[in-house]
């Protein structure tokens, strides 16, 4: 039988999720500079070995070195919705990173979108949720990523910074154990896992599970945590927020809780949009230590 009348009896969901077939894994820079902010598509290494995850990078003029910004995604328990997620770009707070001298890379990351293979950071079912271990599965995800392009000649090999935000910001909370002289900072936007239960606004999937996991990340952690939440978050309420941060905290992490006026009507996708960056940008400027913006040329 041929293979593509095999793969036409596979189940779409194996589809989806399969790793490319005779795929050879290559790394680096896919295509041309682009614009905005020198655009460019990049593969980059993922736990599984057969798979490099799709990334973009955006950087400022000239040859660097540079800053590096790393940027983690939200992300679902649903496959399908997992399947159809486009490729994340966060343009907006990446612009916002250029302008002050920052490279920035936006990795996608397994079982979603275009880079498709196993969802390694599945936290299980509401009952016996195991929320650390999905973050744990997403900050090696993000670790790989930014290690590789800490080798890269533009990049400094210091002072990096993650952003993660939702599920990448809770798997940025579980990259803090990390050490503090290859990443400085990290700025979790409404971190945490769960959260709209059954579809259902303001209500969270095992809060004590969530609360206990983010406990077992402070204890770890070695780099400094900004986490902010925006008023009209209905996934992680600044209340339920507020809780978190302070089990972070009360574990040992060093820990800044910023909850910030209400943006656009859910507040939880505030730093996708232009307006949710303005409106976290002083407190992005203080947590990441940044200086002021530069001019940037076009390539």
């Amino acid at each position: 039988m041929r293979l593509f009348e095999r793969l036409a009896r596979l189940p779409l969901l194996v589809l989806l999720t399969a790793s490319p077939v005779c795929a050879q894994v290559t790394f680096g820079a896919f295509g041309p500079e682009g614009e905005p902010f020198r655009r460019q598509e990049w593969r980059v290494p993922s736990p599984d070995t057969d798979i490099a995850a799709r990334a973009l990078l955006f950087r400022p003029s000239g040859a660097g070195p540079f800053r590096l910004a790393v940027i983690a995604h939200a992300s679902t328990q649903n496959v399908l919705r997992r399947a159809q997620m486009p490729q994340p770009e966060y343009r907006a707070l990446a612009a916002f990173l250029v302008a002050r001298g920052f490279a920035v890379l936006v990795p996608e990351r397994l079982g979603h979108g275009s880079t498709g293979g196993r969802y390694v950071e599945d936290q299980g079912g509401c009952d016996e949720a195991d929320y650390a271990r999905a973050g744990r599965a997403t900050a090696e995800e993000i670790s790989l990523a930014l290690d590789y392009l800490q080798k890269q000649d533009f990049i400094r090999r210091d002072a990096a910074v993650v952003i993660g935000h939702s599920a990448g910001g809770w798997g940025a909370l579980a990259l803090a154990n990390a050490d503090p002289k290859a990443i400085a900072a990290i700025v979790a936007f409404a971190p945490g896992r769960g959260g709209h239960a059954n579809d259902e606004s303001n209500k969270v999937c095992a809060p004590h599970t969530l609360v206990a996991a983010a406990a077992e990340f402070g204890k770890a952690a070695r780099v400094p945590v900004t986490w902010i939440v925006a008023a009209n978050d209905s996934y992680f309420t600044p209340t339920f927020s507020r809780q978190l941060t302070d089990a972070f905290h009360g574990a040992g992490g060093r820990v800044e809780f910023r909850a910030l006026p209400a943006v656009g009507s859910e507040g939880h996708w505030m730093i996708e949009t232009e307006a949710g960056v303005q409106a976290a940008s002083s407190e992005l400027a203080r947590a990441l230590n940044l200086p002021k913006p530069v001019a940037t040329k076009k390539p």
